[in-house]
C-alpha cells in the first residue's frame, strides 16, 4: 500500500505540469498582444526619455531638480492615496451589505455598481461638472442647510468626488469576492465564546477580509495615478496631477523627452510602492501564521 502511495504520488505531481506544457502555447497570443501593446511603446518611451532632444540624463536631471515637476508628483501620489482612502471607506459597508441581503437585493446592488461602470467616462465626468457647479444641485442641497455654496469644481475636493465614484467598481467587487467566501460560522463561534458582535467582527471578519481590501486598494490606487480626463474638467490648472503634466509637455511643448522621463519616473515610483506593499502583506501574513 505505501509503495502505492508513494508511486502515485509523483504521478500526481507531473500532471499539472504536464498539463501546464501540453496548453502552455495558449499564452502565446496574450503574450505577444503584450509585447506590442504595452512593452514596446513602453521600450520607446524610456528609450526617448534619454535621446530627445539630446543623449544623455539631462531629462532626468530637469525633473528631479524642477520644483513644478516634484509637487507635481507629489501632488499625483497624494490624491491617489486620498482617493483610495475614501473608496475604502464608502465600498467596505457596502460589499458587506451585498453578503448579507437576499439573492434578488445582491443583483440589484450588482447592477448599482456595474451601470455606472458601464457609462462612458466623459459621460459621468461631465455629469459630475454639472453637479458640482456654484449653482449645480450639489450646492443647492448644501444650501438648504446651510452649509453652501461651496467651491467644489476647479479644487482637488471635485477631483476626489469624480474619481471616487468612478473607481468604487474597482473596490466593491474584490471586497464582496472575498467576503462572500468568509465563513460566517466563524462569527457565531466567536460570539459564542463571549466575544460582542462588533468585536467578534472586528477581530475576526475584518482581518479575514484584508486581502480584498488589499487587492482593492492597490487597484483603485494604481488607476488613479494614470487619470487625466477626470482631472482634466474637475480640477484646477493650477493643481495639475502628472498624467497633465505629461500631457502638456508632449502635446503642448513638443517635449517627447521630457514626457518620457516623467512617465518612466511615475511608472518607477509605483514599481517600488508595488514592492514595499508585497513586503508588508507578506510580514502580515507571517506574523499571522498564514503561509
Amino acid at each position: 500500500m505505501t509503495a502505492l502511495i508513494e508511486i502515485a504520488a509523483p504521478a500526481a505531481g507531473r500532471r499539472p505540469k504536464d498539463t501546464g506544457d501540453r496548453w502552455g502555447w495558449l499564452l502565446l497570443p496574450a503574450l505577444l498582444l503584450l509585447a506590442v501593446l504595452f512593452l514596446v511603446p513602453l521600450g520607446l518611451m524610456a528609450w526617448r526619455s534619454v535621446t530627445d532632444p539630446a543623449p544623455g540624463a539631462g531629462n532626468y536631471s530637469w525633473f528631479f531638480t524642477s520644483d513644478v515637476a516634484l509637487a507635481t508628483l507629489v501632488r499625483t501620489l497624494a490624491v491617489g492615496a486620498v482617493v483610495t482612502l475614501v473608496t475604502l471607506v464608502l465600498s467596505y459597508p457596502y460589499a458587506y451589505l451585498m453578503t448579507v441581503v437576499g439573492a434578488r437585493a445582491r443583483v440589484w446592488l450588482t447592477l448599482l455598481v456595474l451601470l455606472p461602470f458601464w457609462t462612458s467616462l466623459m459621460v459621468r465626468t461631465f455629469a459630475w461638472v454639472v453637479l458640482l457647479q456654484d449653482s449645480g444641485v450639489v450646492n443647492q442641497l448644501l444650501g438648504t442647510v446651510g452649509m453652501g455654496p461651496l467651491q467644489l469644481i476647479r479644487t482637488p475636493t471635485g477631483v476626489v468626488i469624480g474619481m471616487t465614484q468612478v473607481l468604487m467598481p474597482f473596490m466593491v467587487l474584490p471586497l464582496y469576492a472575498v467576503m462572500s467566501g468568509i465563513d460566517r460560522r466563524l462569527l457565531d463561534a466567536a460570539q459564542g465564546m463571549g466575544a460582542r458582535p462588533a468585536t467578534a467582527f472586528l477581530r475576526v471578519f475584518v482581518p479575514l477580509s484584508l486581502p480584498g481590501v488589499g487587492a482593492g486598494a492597490l487597484t483603485v490606487f494604481i488607476t488613479s495615478l494614470g487619470f487625466y480626463v477626470t482631472p482634466a474638467l474637475l480640477g484646477s490648472p493650477d493643481q495639475a496631477l502628472i498624467s497633465q503634466q505629461i500631457f502638456t509637455q508632449v502635446n503642448g511643448l513638443l517635449a517627447w523627452g521630457r514626457g518620457g522621463a516623467m512617465g518612466v519616473v511615475l511608472l518607477a515610483v509605483t514599481l517600488v510602492l508595488l514592492g514595499l506593499v508585497g513586503v508588508v502583506l507578506r510580514l502580515t501574513r507571517t506574523r499571522g501564521g498564514v503561509r
